[in-house]
């Protein structure tokens, strides 16, 4: 009778754990999907983000010598006189 509880027992024991490594194993591969998803979507929102758009202006008179230079950072026009 020991031995078919003990028997008994242990298969308990195994099946316990192997719930247990399914249910972290499948809590692991979830937390990995939505990594992935969230990784893949910063990514495309990376893309469309505004780019700084570089422009020339050519000065008006022949006393400027220098260039001047404008350029949009994305939070405003600047303008280098």
């Amino acid at each position: 009778m020991q031995s078919i509880r003990s028997v008994f027992f242990t298969a308990v024991a195994i099946a316990i754990m192997l719930a247990a490594f399914v249910l972290t194993a499948s809590l692991a591969l979830a937390l990995a999907g939505i990594a992935a998803v969230v990784a893949i979507g910063s990514a495309i929102a990376a893309r469309f983000n505004a780019k700084p758009v570089h422009a020339r202006a050519r000065p008006n008179s022949a006393e400027a010598k220098r260039e001047i230079r404008i350029w949009n950072d994305g939070r405003g026009t600047i303008i280098d006189l």
